[in-house]
């Protein structure tokens, strides 16, 4: 007998986190490009994020055409990414300048370290982007999935750092209500489950 899904969540029923969603507004607009495989990972914290987020935009590609970028850019937009070796120097945005305050939209990969490279090499336009990074040590509650890079957040704990320093007015710390959630409820099934539903 198939189990049952949450339609909202996409999780099965018997961990789904929806009773902890928030609805939180926000000035920036946060797109997200997931990559298709994170679309169906049962610890999808990209759609958790647009699910809180008022303004918010969640399109699943690896590789989009060229108009549909320019589309999506339309607003003055910032990629969060880590300013690694390999990316172009471009404009950094910190919190609290003028361009933090001018800022339209925040661009979110939903990937695997790995996956977002490919998907930076695929889309240039993503890469000369001004961007957001984080500075300093970095401590993630993600105690369900490892990444390879150390320092490393999910997707909405990256989301929750990166607005509130871009929108220091709003408060954007109950995103990680349905992310404790979440990771709560997949640790009690551990024992007997496993972590990869």
């Amino acid at each position: 007998m198939p189990r049952q899904i949450c339609p909202t969540c996409h999780r099965p029923l018997k961990v789904c986190y929806c009773s902890a969603l928030v609805h939180i507004s926000n000035r920036i607009k946060v797109l997200i490009i997931q990559h298709p495989l994170e679309q169906k990972h049962p610890f999808n914290t990209g759609r958790m994020a647009h699910l809180c987020l008022d303004n918010s935009e969640l399109v699943v590609a690896e590789n989009l055409s060229g108009a549909e970028l320019a589309r999506l850019l339309a607003p003055r937009s910032a990629l969060l990414y880590p300013s690694l070796e390999w990316l172009p120097v471009v404009e950094r945005v910190e919190a609290g300048t003028p361009q933090a305050r001018a800022l339209e939209q925040l661009v979110v990969i939903d990937a695997s370290w790995r996956k977002s490279k490919k998907m930076l090499h695929l889309q240039p336009v993503l890469q000369r982007l001004p961007r957001v990074s984080f500075e300093g040590e970095l401590r993630s509650n993600y105690r369900v999935r490892r990444s390879s890079l150390p320092n490393s957040l999910s997707t909405l704990e990256s989301i929750v750092v990166a607005m509130e320093g871009l929108e220091p007015e709003g408060d954007f710390s109950g995103m990680l209500g349905p992310f404790e959630r979440m990771v709560s409820l997949q640790k009690g099934r551990a024992g007997g489950v496993g972590l990869g539903e």
